[in-house]
């Protein structure tokens, strides 16, 4: 019961990581709000984990939205502990000059946007209550970039810099932020990473990772809670890979 009494609000939890890492968190003691624009999949997850989940429908990039999963946080349990900034999109591998240029924008949105709203919203939250935990998932696409994906890699990379400076910056107010940096793993999003899930690909994808799987959503659960628990009151700043060795 690492994160017993603790409040929590998770993005994208509808699915894949996000709902490995609300999993793990109601496991621990926390009561969490399931945040994903798919009603439907934020319900699904927060039935499957009881009455400490709640689920709320909310589009990250919408300040709006941003305000309400919060609100929903000390409306439903009384306040709010941890902020994981989970949910982001891809795009399919191509030369850096090919994507859309209304694909880059929805990128910057999610991948970006998403984590400034977010902050804007609960950090004056944390700055009330002198504490507070900020989890960003990026990526190792953010540290060992892979060729034909350059836009999501470099907003990977932003979300590194962006947990450094603001670990930095709310370090004095009891603040810590830190990120994981999660390989592909077997969530919707894989086959937007490998272009195409054939036997073939996943092999080749596969022959990259010293361990020789992919990342599970158990797996960022677990990273995700200790650095969320009390466990971690020493640790900020950091951007952990859980890559089986993609990055060595």
């Amino acid at each position: 019961m690492r994160l017993e009494g603790k409040i929590a609000v998770v993005t994208g939890a509808g699915s894949g990581f996000g709902a490995g890492i609300a999993a793990k968190f109601v496991a621990e003691g926390a009561r969490v709000v399931i945040a994903d624009r798919d009603r439907a999949a934020a319900e699904r997850t927060a039935e499957s984990l009881g009455t400490n989940a709640h689920a709320v429908e909310a589009d990250v990039t919408r300040r709006a939205d941003t305000k309400r999963m919060l609100d929903a946080a000390h409306d439903r349990y009384g306040g709010l502990h941890i902020l994981v900034n989970n949910a982001g999109i891809g795009h399919l591998p191509q030369p850096l000059e090919g994507l859309p240029e209304d694909e880059f924008d929805r990128i910057v949105a999610v991948n970006i946007k998403a984590i400034y709203l977010a902050a804007q919203e609960a950090v004056p939250r944390f700055k009330a209550a002198q504490g507070g935990v900020i989890l960003n998932i990026a990526s190792t696409a953010g540290v060992s970039p892979r060729p034909r994906l350059t836009w999501y890699n470099a907003s990977k990379g932003w979300v590194i810099t962006a947990t450094r400076s603001m670990a930095v910056e709310l370090a004095p107010f009891g603040i810590r932020v830190n990120a994981l940096n999660p390989v592909a793993g077997e969530t919707p999003l894989l086959k937007t990473f490998m272009g195409e899930d054939t036997p073939e690909v996943r092999a080749k994808f596969l022959s990259t990772i010293p361990l020789g799987r992919f990342s599970t959503p158990e797996d960022l659960g677990n990273a995700a809670c200790f650095l969320c628990s009390d466990e971690a009151s020493m640790i900020t700043g950091v951007a952990m890979e859980v890559d089986g060795g993609r990055c060595i």
